[in-house]
């Protein structure tokens, strides 16, 4: 018999939870960060698609929390605490974070992806959860689907393959 899985997908600026037998999946990471948190143990986890290092970076008024490393990673938190992780328990991936264009100027605006994964690793500092394993860099786009049964984050990067991490 085929077994049909669930499969949350996430879009972007968004996030999401699941908890085994549900997996969690986002496509279209090329600047932005895919960020999984999850409880092994409990088999749960959470998937932040991140498109800007910071909230300061927006409009005044209310913010997406999703979007921004600085908000997003306290969001996913909470919202993985919420359905039964601890937080004491959590770990962390992440993919993405290419330089999707190349410009002639050394301008630090520019280098979002690379200033996505710092603020990521930073805030995860911050809240003191290890970062197991990354995928990040390059000039590819990237396709993530994580699942909390086994931890296994498989990316599938554009003209590259799929790896699991």
């Amino acid at each position: 018999m085929l077994e049909i899985l669930d499969v949350v997908k996430v879009g972007i600026a968004d996030l999401n939870v699941v908890k085994a037998p549900e997996r969690i999946r986002t496509s279209g990471l090329g600047s932005c960060v895919g960020l999984i948190l999850y409880d092994q143990l409990r088999q749960i986890a959470g998937l932040a698609h991140i498109m800007l290092p910071d909230s300061t970076l927006g409009k005044i008024g209310s913010i997406n929390d999703a979007k921004y490393a600085d908000t997003a990673v306290k969001k996913l938190i909470k919202d993985v605490v919420t359905i039964g992780a601890k937080e004491y328990s959590l770990k962390a991936k992440i993919a993405g974070g290419a330089q999707m264009f190349q410009f002639q100027t050394s301008n630090d605006l520019m280098r979002i992806g690379p200033r996505n994964v710092e603020a990521i690793k930073e805030q995860l500092k911050l809240f003191h959860i290890p970062l197991v394993s990354e995928d990040v860099g390059g000039s590819s786009g990237r396709t993530i689907e994580f699942d909390p049964s086994t931890c296994d984050l498989v990316i599938k990067t554009v003209n590259q393959g799929t790896k699991t991490i």
